[in-house]
């Protein structure tokens, strides 16, 4: 229809109607732009909720690589006695190192319950048994024996060797030096002679009338410790800070310490990873195959006699176990130390002149 043949009105009712649809389009339009912007508000907090959420997946993944590794724990098996016997034992204790053999022994048991300590398969156990063992055998352990222990610790032996009747001088290092090394606050360091008092072993007053306490530098060994019948160490002349400083030690505790005729036994720390690389100075050393071959020769070209230092062989599961830090304890008888393996190794002279 021609828009000029329409009355005014009507014109005006159809430019209306026009404004209307035009207003309702722009009306729909809005509505429709609105909800598209508010789903697309939507998606971005999704979006930035994902996105906090790996950041902190990402987080807690970095700080699980930068943690140090974890040794997985596997279930283990630590015998326990009694242990069955299929045959007569052999000889106790027949090598210088520490072996799972010797605690399978009768004898070895036999010797914790004279310390009136419990059974486990830890090397300084061994040590005790051994020491225990090589003393009384050589047959100077005897009612009115004197005995000397350096390093003594919180050790039982000498309430042990004063049940037998022996006299015990029991010494430790100066007190400075047990708490700058940190023995004091392990309880492997002892300022009296009250600290070692075992009256499970033998009764405090024998204790007492036998066992007498002082401090000793076993580097500068005191010159009124003369003449006694027998002397042990337990894990201490690895710590006087070198592998020299050690050998000198034992040569001493031999020559100047003992009457002749007297026997020393002393353990410490043994290298089983290498007879070239070790520790060789610091707080503590490890000695290898060579320096303890080295010091027998040393004690047997000054007239001493000196038992064979025999290396266990590796005879059972459990010498094959290699304990680490943080360390378990049972079973404990080789250890990773540094970037080594060691266990305890002992030895056993006779004073020749």
């Amino acid at each position: 229809m021609n828009i000029t043949r329409m009355t005014p009105f009507k014109q005006l009712t159809r430019m209306y109607s026009a404004v209307l649809d035009i207003q309702n389009s722009l009306s729909q339009f809005a509505v429709s732009a609105q909800a598209k912007n508010d789903r697309q508000l939507a998606d971005i907090e999704s979006l930035n909720a994902r996105i906090v959420q790996l950041e902190s997946t990402c987080r807690e993944l970095s700080d699980r690589v930068n943690q140090p590794p974890r040794v997985v724990e596997r279930p283990s098996f630590t015998p326990v006695p009694p242990f069955t016997a299929i045959s007569r034992p052999g000889e106790f204790a027949p090598y210088s190192t520490c072996s799972v053999a010797d605690f399978y022994h009768p004898r070895f048991l036999e010797i914790c319950g004279m310390l009136n300590h419990h059974f486990v398969f830890h090397r300084k156990l061994w040590e005790w048994v051994f020491v225990v063992h090589h003393l009384l055998e050589s047959g100077e352990v005897k009612s009115g024996a004197r005995g000397l222990v350096f390093g003594v610790g919180s050790e039982r032996l000498p309430a042990l060797f004063a049940k037998l009747g022996a006299h015990i001088v029991a010494t430790d290092a100066p007190e400075e030096i047990g708490e700058s090394n940190g023995w004091k606050a392990t309880g492997q360091h002892s300022a009296a002679s009250s600290q070692i008092r075992y009256e499970d072993i033998v009764d405090g007053h024998l204790f007492d009338e036998r066992v007498s306490y002082e401090a000793c530098d076993m580097n500068h060994i005191p010159e009124h410790l003369r003449d006694f019948d027998f002397n042990w160490s337990s894990c201490c002349f690895e710590h006087l800070g070198d592998l020299e400083a050690g050998k000198q030690f034992v040569i001493n505790a031999v020559e100047k310490c003992l009457r002749i005729g007297g026997v020393a036994v002393h353990t410490t720390e043994f290298n089983l990873t290498s007879d070239n690389d070790t520790l060789d100075s610091g707080q503590t050393v490890l000695y290898r195959r060579r320096d303890m071959e080295d010091l027998v020769e040393r004690l047997r070209s000054r007239g001493h006699t000196v038992r064979p230092f025999v290396v266990a062989p590796d005879a059972h599961p459990l010498d094959f176990h290699v304990d680490a830090p943080p360390y378990k304890n049972i079973p404990h008888l080789k250890l990773a130390y540094d970037q080594y393996v060691a266990t305890s190794v002992g030895l056993i002279v006779r004073r020749g002149r």
